[in-house]
């Protein structure tokens, strides 16, 4: 197997399969969509899997291999090996997987692959990437059948709200799970939509911090579930309420070192060039990412203006309508300076949407690309088209078209999992448009 592993980190998982008397390791992956896939082993295949890898067929996987290419294997990362909370009663651990081909190689459609490629090109430009993801999500009740259908929202509170909060104790509850798999949470709190919630974990390198995602929502489903609630990471649930995001503070580190890139104290803002070469590159290819960053239909029912989620192609400092916000920086904390990417959603998949972030922040810095001057006026409510702004795509298909013309996006996804991709979501697309909802039966059936 081309994965070698320290005597450090196989001591510490076998303490650990000892310690908790694990009987079952669920091998943990991605596919090209971001949906959690896994394979579960006995504890007595765990030897062969560390020596060997673990066999599958890559072509049942969404947008894996074809059937002549279908076997690979999986080779356990053990720094992420942990034990699962809510599976003690079967003494249940984890661990995520990277993919290779039977010569050892990588494989390209690996979603992890591709974020540790352009980790690795920041590194050679001098980068280390850190990253802190914020996912909202939604609560709603399960009826007695077993069924989520029709949609009840768990609670009617509202952003901070705290009498009417019924989501507090299961919050909680997610909290612990996330803490004994080893993610740092920082705050938890209803959001401003009914039934919907917030949980923050630590900033931290980037790869972590998309594994910790993953994770993250693995997690939240299962508490939901043992609480006889259904979680949910869709973007735009219910009409006319505010829908969950995925805002993404991002900053660039010098490689190896514990100072930022990003802060310069001549700049207004606070501000390096290194920074602002990085979100002119990032609103340069916004239009482009969004098909990665907004993979869904329904996430084009978020970015819509009026319910706090970014339409314009802009940045400001410390402006939530802005496409791309600077958080105020406080006296004596400039390591802090980052900037805020606020079009994201929860059902991105992790991997994908850090590597294309990246990769376009790294394109303004090699280009030394400028932004636009910021936009500090309130853009929920000023027409900025007219304001000379141009917008995020309104839909997946144009996302779609905007992805097919950039060669920069392209080459950080790779042309195997671009391409499957696209016909992925082109699929999808296509579903929806020749779909005839309830919404036009109503609408057009008696009056034509």
């Amino acid at each position: 197997m081309a994965v070698t592993y320290t005597t450090d980190q196989l001591e510490r998982v076998d303490e650990l399969i000892k310690r908790n008397d694990i009987r079952f390791i669920r091998l943990q992956f991605s596919d090209i969509i971001g949906v959690a896939k896994h394979v579960t082993i006995p504890v007595s295949h765990w030897p062969d899997a560390i020596e060997h890898g673990i066999w599958f067929d890559g072509s049942s996987i969404e947008g894996f291999a074809r059937i002549a290419e279908s076997d690979m294997y999986l080779a356990p990362d053990l720094e992420t090996f942990a034990v699962v909370p809510w599976d003690m009663d079967l003494s249940t651990a984890r661990v995520i997987c990277d993919i290779y081909t039977p010569d050892g190689e990588p494989f390209e459609g690996d979603p992890r692959y591709i974020l540790k490629r352009q980790l690795i090109r920041a590194a050679e430009m001098g980068y280390d990437y850190k990253v802190g993801p914020e996912l909202e999500f939604f609560l709603f009740k399960r009826h007695s059948n077993g069924s989520i259908f029709p949609l009840e929202s768990h609670d009617n509170a509202g952003y901070f709200d705290v009498s009417s909060d019924q989501a507090n104790n299961v919050r909680r509850q997610m909290v612990d799970a996330l803490q004994a798999l080893g993610i740092q949470v920082e705050a938890s709190h209803h959001e401003v939509a009914m039934g919907q919630n917030e949980i923050d974990f630590s900033y931290g390198p980037a790869l972590t911090t998309a594994d910790h995602a993953m994770t993250f929502r693995i997690t939240l489903k299962a508490v939901a579930q043992k609480n006889n609630l259904h979680c949910t990471f869709m973007p735009k649930p219910i009409a006319n309420i505010n829908g969950s995001g995925m805002h993404v503070h991002q900053s660039l580190w010098h490689t190896g070192t514990d100072e930022t890139a990003m802060y310069n104290a001549e700049n207004e803002y606070g501000l390096s060039d290194v920074a602002l070469h990085f979100i002119a590159g990032q609103l340069s290819h916004a239009r482009a990412f969004s098909a990665i960053i907004a993979p869904l239909v329904n996430s084009y029912k978020r970015l819509v203006p009026g319910y706090e989620a970014p339409v314009y192609i802009s940045w400001g400092r410390t402006n939530r309508s802005a496409l791309i916000r600077i958080p105020r920086i406080s006296s004596g904390r400039t390591k802090s300076t980052r900037c805020e990417l606020r079009c994201p959603d929860p059902s991105a998949n992790p991997y994908l949407a850090t590597a294309v972030m990246l990769a376009a922040g790294l394109d303004g810095v090699q280009k030394r690309m400028t932004p636009p001057p910021a936009a500090e006026e309130d853009l929920y409510h000023v027409d900025g088209i007219r304001a000379g702004l141009n917008t995020l795509p309104g839909d997946l298909g144009e996302a779609i078209e905007e992805l097919r013309t950039d060669e920069v996006i392209q080459a950080a996804m790779g042309q195997h999992v671009y391409e499957r991709y696209v016909e992925a979501k082109t699929q999808e697309w296509n579903e929806y448009r020749t779909h005839v909802s309830e919404w036009e039966l109503s609408r057009y059936m008696t009056l034509y």
